[in-house]
Parts: structure tokens; sequence; C-alpha cells
């Protein structure tokens, strides 16, 4: 989910001691011309040239950590606009962490748009952007569930399995998506503090998760992880995030292994730079925000729209020989 020029921050690490909310919207029953596409959603386009989209130099900007999508310029492209379903999820019932913005997002929109009802979580702090993902969840006619909370807690993490099973009335998509993210010059730089939560978040929370959801999966499940370009290329200055998704990329190996057997699949995907609010939330100097994305052969970061597909891919029934396996999207560089 991030880049050799991405986030100093969580995108996702929820504060300690918040409180559980819940918000739900009952599965609607008019759909539009394709199920899970809201009425007035872009037509499908011919010909997309992958160079475009928004370039560096990007406007020097910052916000408060962990930033918000609705006040970055320009605003990132979670797909509100563009993504148009076809019903290849319909019925599925689907749990994202890290669903507010960036690719959880974005994958969270595309889902819905597919016949998904979708619970997300989020860090409170960027409620707004969660109520307008959730606004386009119950647009797509589908139920939407809103759970914050702090991922660093396994209680929490046992809590958002529970939570989400009991409103969606079952799960078989699980998303991990949620990340914590740093960027020190040196190791040195690094404090006890900050390790431990960038592995409580990258590694203990999908590890508690996992487990608390895997008595609801039954055949024909399927879990994402949101590993990085950084598990294979990492940068000098991302030392314990890129240990993690490392990591990521070997638990998703792993799993898919032992959890083939019970016919659940188990793959990830591999972002490279992409504009979300890591960026601007303390993810990058302001050197590297105005060209981030620039080292890419495409010469421009992704958004997080453009990671939408490869996450209903994986989740869809079409993909059922595909387990085990890692997708990357990071503008021709990147080794997923």
């Amino acid at each position: 989910m991030s880049s050799n020029d991405e986030s100093s921050v969580s995108r996702r690490a929820v504060v300690g001691g918040a409180a559980l909310g819940v918000a739900t919207a009952a599965t609607g029953s008019a759909f539009a011309k394709t199920p899970g596409t809201p009425a007035g959603a872009a037509p499908a386009a011919g010909l997309k040239d992958p160079r475009s989209g928004p370039k560096p130099p990007f406007e020097k900007q910052s916000q408060p950590w962990p930033g918000l999508s609705s006040k970055m310029t320009p605003k990132p492209d979670n797909g509100e606009q563009s993504y148009r379903g076809s019903g290849r999820l319909l019925g599925r019932k689907a749990l994202i962490t890290g669903g507010d913005s960036g690719m959880g997002a974005a994958a969270a929109i595309a889902y819905a748009r597919e016949g998904a009802d979708v619970a997300i979580n989020y860090l409170p702090a960027e409620e707004e952007d969660a109520r307008a993902v959730v606004a386009l969840i119950r647009e797509a006619g589908r139920k939407a569930v809103a759970i914050p909370g702090d991922l660093r807690s396994e209680a929490f993490c046992q809590k958002l399995v529970e939570t989400a099973v009991k409103e969606l009335g079952g799960l078989d998509i699980l998303v991990s998506n949620a990340a914590r993210q740093q960027t020190r010059a040196s190791i040195l730089d690094v404090s006890s503090e900050d390790f431990d939560a960038t592995m409580k978040t990258n590694i203990y929370a999908p590890f508690w998760i996992i487990k608390a959801a895997l008595p609801h999966l039954k055949p024909g499940s399927a879990i994402i992880g949101t590993t990085s370009e950084q598990a294979t290329d990492p940068s000098k200055d991302l030392y314990d995030y890129a240990m993690t998704k490392a990591a990521t990329t070997n638990y998703v190996r792993s799993l898919a292994k032992q959890l083939a057997p019970r016919g659940i699949r188990v793959n990830g995907v591999a972002p490279g730079p992409i504009w979300t609010p890591l960026q601007v939330s303390g993810g990058a100097t302001m050197e590297k925000l105005e060209s981030f994305g620039s080292m890419t052969p495409l010469g421009r970061p992704g958004q997080p729209a453009e990671l939408a597909g490869i996450y209903v891919l994986l989740a869809e029934n079409g993909a059922s020989y595909t387990t085990g396996h890692v997708y990357g999207a990071a503008g021709g560089g990147g080794m997923p």
C-alpha cells in the first residue's frame, strides 16, 4: 500500500480506547441496470492510456495525521465515479480493514457495486472519509457496517470480526488492508514504541483477525492481504515497515497452503506508489511529495481505483484456482 515514497504513519493504526461504533444500512431492493451499481455511474469507456492521470509535480500540502482523502489536492480517485459493477460478488459478505480511504475504500466501493455487503474498519479520526464510503455502499443498494476501533488490541480485533459477522449475517471475504508506516532515516531513529506499534498493526492484527474469522469462513471464502513493493525492494528509510510487508507476503503464501484443503483461498496485493492520505499526513517530505510517483515507468503514482479490480478478481469465484499469489500494481516497477 505504499512505495519508496510512502508513508510515515499508519493509515489505520487506530487510537487506543476508541469506542466501538456501528452504522448499518439495510440492503436495498432496487438496483441500477447492473446489480450493485448505482444509477448515474459512468458508463464503461474505451481504451485508457495508462500514462494518463495526475502527475508530479504535486502541490506542497500537509495534514495532521492520519489525513483525509477529502482534503487532498488532487483528491484521490477511489472509483466513486468510475467503477461499474457487474454482479461478480452478488450476495457476498466482506470485512475490509482500512476501508475509509486508499485501496481499502476502492475495494469497498467496488465490492458493493459488485453486489456484496461490506463492513469497514478505520481510525475514528477518519470518520469523514468513512462516512463517504458508507454512503456509496448504501447507494449501491448494499448493507454498510462501519466499525472504528484499535487494531493494536487483540480484544478489539476479535470484537471487530464478531460485529462484522453479526451485522452482515456471515463473512466470506476478509481484506486485511490496514497498516502503519513511519519513515525514519536510520534504525537509530526507530523507537521501541514505534517498532512495537508497527508490528502490532501490520503483523499481529492480521494474525488476530484471521484467527477470529476462520471459524466463520466456508469453502469458497477468500482472504486478501495488502502487502507492498517494499516486501521485495525495500527503501532504506522504511526498515520496520518493509520487514512487515515481507512478512505479509509470506503469511499469504503460507496460509494459502494451510487453508487450501479447507477450500479457502489466500492471496495478496502489492501496490507501488499510490496517491492516498499517507503521503500528506507525514508520510513523505515535501520534496518527495512533489515528485511522488515520478520514478515509475508510467511517470505517475497510481490511484486507488486502479487496484479495485484486483481486489475484486481475488475475491470472486472466477479466480477459484488462484491462491498463494501476490498481484502487483506499481506502474511498471516493483517485484511482487
